[in-house]
Parts: C-alpha cells; sequence; structure tokens
C-alpha cells in the first residue's frame, strides 16, 4: 500500500507540481526534457543488461535511426508525428535485426560489434546525401502540434510527452520482467549455459530483449528530433548517446525499474546546474568522481542505497 502511494505522489508531482511551479522557467524545463530523453534510453540500454545479459555501446544506432526515420516520414510523406515516432522505433527496430549475428558473442565482444553497427549507420545517414541530406542534416522538421487547446510544442508540453513515453516503457519493462519470459531470461542472466539445457531458447529470447531495447531507443530519438527540429549524422549517431545514458543506468541502479530514470535526471540537472556552474569547462571530471564514488560505496547504484536507508530508519522507528 505504502509503496502505490509512493508512486502516486511521484505521478502527482512529476505531472501537476512540476508544469505548475517551474513551467515557466524554460531553461529548467529544457533541461527536464534533455534528462528523461537520457533517462528514456538509460531504461532501454538497462533492460538489454538487466535481461538480456548484454551490454551494449552501440545504441546511438537506434536512437540515431528513429530520429531520421520520424523525420523523414513527417517531412517527406506528411505522416502524423505520433504515427512517425511509433515507425521511428519500427525502423529502429528492423535496423536491429542486421545485429542478430553477433548475439552469440559475449561480453565485451559484443558490446564493441554492436558500436561498429553505429558508426556503420552513421556513415550511411552521412553518405546517402539524397535521402538524408547528408552532413548538412534535416531542418524544419515538424514540431509537435497542438492538441486540445494546449500547445505540445513548447517546453511544458515536451516535458509531458516525453514523460509520458518513459513511464509506459517503464511499465512495458516492468511487465516483460514480471513475465514468464522475464523469469527465464534472470536465469539466463546467471547462467546461460545451464538454461539452454532445460530446453530455453537463450539467442531467441537475447533477439527478443534487443528488438524491444531497439523500439523504445528509437521512439526517444524520434520525440528528439521532433523536439529540437534539426537533424544531422554527429548529433542523430553521438556517442554522448551510449555515455550518459550507461553514467546514468548505473549511478541510478541498472537493476532496477526506475533506477535508470531517477539516475538521469539526478546526474544531469546535478551536472547542469550544480558542477557545470562550479567548473564551466571540465565539470565532467566532478561527474565522473561521483559515479566513482557511487560504484565504490554502493555498486547496486543509488535507488536500491535509498531503498535500504528507508528500511533502516523503520526499523529503528
Amino acid at each position: 500500500m505504502k509503496t502505490n502511494a509512493s508512486i502516486w505522489v511521484l505521478l502527482l508531482v512529476a505531472y501537476g507540481a512540476i508544469p505548475l511551479t517551474l513551467g515557466s522557467n524554460h531553461y529548467v524545463m529544457s533541461l527536464l526534457v534533455a534528462a528523461l530523453v537520457i533517462g528514456g534510453i538509460a531504461l532501454a540500454w538497462a533492460l538489454l543488461g538487466n535481461l538480456g545479459g548484454m551490454v551494449s555501446f552501440g545504441h546511438s544506432a537506434f536512437f540515431g535511426v528513429g530520429a531520421y526515420v520520424s523525420a523523414l516520414l513527417t517531412l517527406k510523406a506528411g505522416t502524423p508525428i505520433v504515427i512517425a515516432m511509433l515507425l521511428g522505433g519500427v525502423g529502429a527496430l528492423l535496423a536491429s535485426l542486421v545485429m542478430l549475428p553477433v548475439l552469440r558473442l559475449r561480453g565485451p565482444y559484443f558490446a564493441l560489434a554492436i558500436l561498429a553497427y553505429a558508426h556503420i549507420f552513421k556513415i550511411i545517414a552521412t553518405e546517402w546525401t539524397a535521402v538524408t541530406g547528408g552532413s548538412a542534416g534535416l531542418s524544419s522538421i515538424p514540431r509537435f502540434p497542438t492538441a486540445f487547446g494546449f500547445d505540445f510544442s513548447g517546453k511544458v508540453g515536451s516535458y509531458l510527452i516525453i514523460l509520458s513515453v518513459v513511464l509506459i516503457f517503464a511499465l512495458c519493462y516492468r511487465l516483460i520482467r514480471a513475465s514468464d519470459y522475464g523469469i527465464a531470461l534472470r536465469a539466463m542472466h546467471d547462467s546461460e549455459d545451464a538454461t539452454r539445457v532445460i530446453g530455453v531458447n537463450s539467442v531467441l529470447l537475447k533477439a527478443l530483449m534487443l528488438f524491444v531495447s531497439a523500439f523504445m531507443t528509437g521512439v526517444i530519438g524520434a520525440f528528439n528530433a521532433h523536439y529540437i527540429n534539426f537533424l544531422e549524422p554527429d548529433y542523430a549517431f553521438n556517442g554522448l548517446w551510449v555515455t550518459l545514458p550507461i553514467v546514468a543506468a548505473i549511478f541510478g541502479g541498472y537493476r532496477t525499474i526506475l533506477g535508470p530514470l531517477i539516475g538521469a535526471v539526478t546526474v544531469y540537472l546535478i551536472d547542469q546546474l550544480v558542477f557545470k556552474s562550479l567548473i564551466p569547462y571540465g565539470h565532467q571530471l566532478i561527474l565522473g568522481a561521483l559515479l566513482v564514488a557511487m560504484i565504490l560505496f554502493s555498486p547496486s547504484g543509488l535507488v536500491p542505497l535509498l531503498r535500504a536507508s528507508v528500511r533502516r530508519n523503520h526499523a529503528a522507528g
């Protein structure tokens, strides 16, 4: 009961208190949108790592493909943005099909192979100038429309869209983890060879998690394209779309569902509002030190640390 009450309070704050109190502060709202974009990718990355047992350095491929698919569909085919975003996720899923041969690789070999695919997609986007515009990029990408009298192209509207998308993905993650497939995936994560012996098709399950993770990241990339209204290969396939989400997921606790989201909001806001003001250049060094400290003192991340602290307080009370 207490958990459900806490969730409702968080939703009330996220959907009500934040837009009402911070909606007029465009800078803070833009930081929150960016943090949720990173959190969405972190959630998709954590799903692949936690359930699929695969560490990926190539999620920028899914982010970029989803962004380009959605941008091109709205620009050249007049597709409604909501449908285009979903198709952006489908495009990222289809892009992940070419990565299936590397699923039999493990550890750093899989991570590096996925990273190579990200570079390949970046090269394709750069050289296929007739479609993507090449290094010049795509401009005037349609903004989010006005619906029910509310302008979703503004900071508050964009915040509500990305918040809803990320929370829907978190719910999907929870449902997958609680399903029979989730149980098999966690068992496979602990011992893949043992699960194969009892008849679990580990390659198929890993492929399914790759598809889900790619779709999620593609939708997030599509949102970002319509949010910034511009796209070019160096931005769409930038390595930051991998490194920042990984930092956020590990900091918050990548084995939990809310950990990557809380980690992204915490890490990004602290970095931009505090560390950047203290050290305008090189503020990422403090962020790196903070991550190292978290790994040393709480390897499981921030959310498990907070949960343990709450339990201790209840026990003491």
